[in-house]
């Protein structure tokens, strides 16, 4: 343990600080409890997609389209720089928008083959000046103002781990009769090469403010 110790912390030094700085969408906290937080959240954009297939591949089959469309494949004309790296194609002669935080992701549909997968977009942007995007998939709505509950944790970005935390946070509210009104969903504030251990995630689901005890 005293050789491995020295080699992690060299390893997480060299690390880009890249989904360390950047933009998320303006919340409140209302209250922390034992496992979990509660925010109310400003208004927001996302550009959101639908995809079939398992829970790890359906969220890399949404990443390609969203992260494409962010990097220039719309009807902007302006360049933008990006803060964080994504392997992705881009047309040149798109907007090129800087990536935000959180990836947001629905639970399944239909059977367990389809999820929601959503790329928050950039506080500067409306609907009306946001690039339109090329691929007809792609979503731009606004979510409205809303109250939520958060359960963070670390850990790798699989099923197992998302099912164990969704479940702690409702039998959370359900104790302290917080009145769910929406599905739960997956927050990643992360790149991929951020190690497991390191890595924010977040189960979040909206939540009745008048059922909470303040």
């Amino acid at each position: 343990m005293r050789v491995i110790r020295p080699v992690i912390l060299l390893m997480l030094s060299q690390l880009p600080a890249v989904g360390m700085a950047i933009e998320e969408p303006k919340f409140e906290i209302l209250a922390e409890r034992e496992s979990y937080e509660v925010r109310a959240y400003d208004p927001y954009i996302v550009a959101e997609v639908s995809v079939t297939g398992g829970f790890e591949d359906a969220g890399n089959d949404a990443f390609r389209i969203l992260a494409d469309y962010i990097f220039g494949n719309n009807t902007g004309d302006e360049e933008m720089s990006m803060t964080a790296p994504v392997d992705s194609r881009a047309d040149d002669t798109g907007t090129k928008m800087a990536m935000t935080a959180p990836v947001l992701s629905t639970g399944a549909e239909e059977g367990g083959q389809r999820f929601r997968y959503a790329f928050v977009m950039e506080r500067k942007y409306t609907l009306e000046s946001l690039p339109k995007p090329r691929d007809q998939r792609i979503r731009l709505r606004e979510i409205p103002t809303r109250t939520v509950a958060v359960r963070r944790y670390s850990g790798f970005w699989s099923e197992s781990n998302y099912e164990k935390n969704r479940i702690a946070l409702l039998e959370a509210l359900q104790r302290d009769g917080v009145r769910i009104i929406g599905n739960p969903y997956l927050a990643r504030y992360n790149p991929p090469f951020m190690p497991w251990f390191l890595r924010r995630n977040e189960v979040i689901v909206e939540i009745e403010r008048a059922s909470l005890r303040l």
